[in-house]
């Protein structure tokens, strides 16, 4: 079936964002994006102790009409439909990325069910049909694939820069078949080492 959600992977390190709301949804959703490195402003008048510790700019304070069409990306979580409706009309007035927690009819973009592992980043969505489910299939996938993922990336990325610096095409090895044999369970375990010099070897 045809979709209407087009999935990415957004840079936003440096770029204004802003998060109306101060409660527990906010923690997370100011954490996503102070972690994307993000410029963010957290906005509500009352606001979580865990948002202090966040690297993020707070101002305690109700939400102003309009000032969302100033920000690159916006998510509203003040749980106050009228107050996140309004938000969201803002930003979407202006152009301006919106999501709004627990509301995909008022969403210009939906948050997936997140795990990162160094540069690894697993995604899974519903659609905003389930979170719960989101979440689960997240878990079920980390379980299968168990972490070291950001290390196997790594070597992987620096083979790729060897090859690109001999002037060959990157093509010119058979990446897949390297994942399919004793390099990923090498970097799964730890053995960096000997899973670099599996390649080394592969790029010679």
């Amino acid at each position: 079936m045809p979709s209407d959600h087009y999935p990415v992977s957004l840079l936003l390190a440096g770029q204004p964002c802003l998060v109306v709301g101060g409660g527990s949804v906010a923690v997370r959703k100011a954490e996503g994006l102070a972690r994307s490195r993000a410029r963010v402003t957290v906005v509500a008048s009352d606001i979580d102790p865990a948002i202090e510790l966040l690297p993020v700019a707070v101002e305690r304070r109700p939400y102003r009409r309009g000032e969302a069409g100033r920000y690159r990306l916006v998510i509203t979580a003040t749980g106050v439909p009228g107050v996140d409706a309004s938000v969201a009309a803002d930003a979407a007035a202006a152009g301006v990325w919106v999501n709004c927690a627990d509301d995909p009819a008022h969403c210009t973009f939906l948050l997936p069910a997140v795990h990162r592992d160094g540069p690894v980043t697993v995604a899974v969505s519903t659609g905003g049909a389930s979170p719960a489910l989101a979440t689960w299939l997240r878990r079920q996938i980390v379980g299968i694939l168990g972490e070291g993922l950001g290390g196997l990336a790594e070597v992987l990325e620096e083979a790729r820069r060897r090859v690109q610096a001999s002037g060959r095409p990157t093509e010119s090895l058979d990446w897949h078949g390297f994942l399919d044999g004793p390099l990923t369970r090498l970097a799964l375990d730890g053995r960096l080492d000997e899973a670099r010099k599996l390649l080394d070897e592969a790029v010679r």
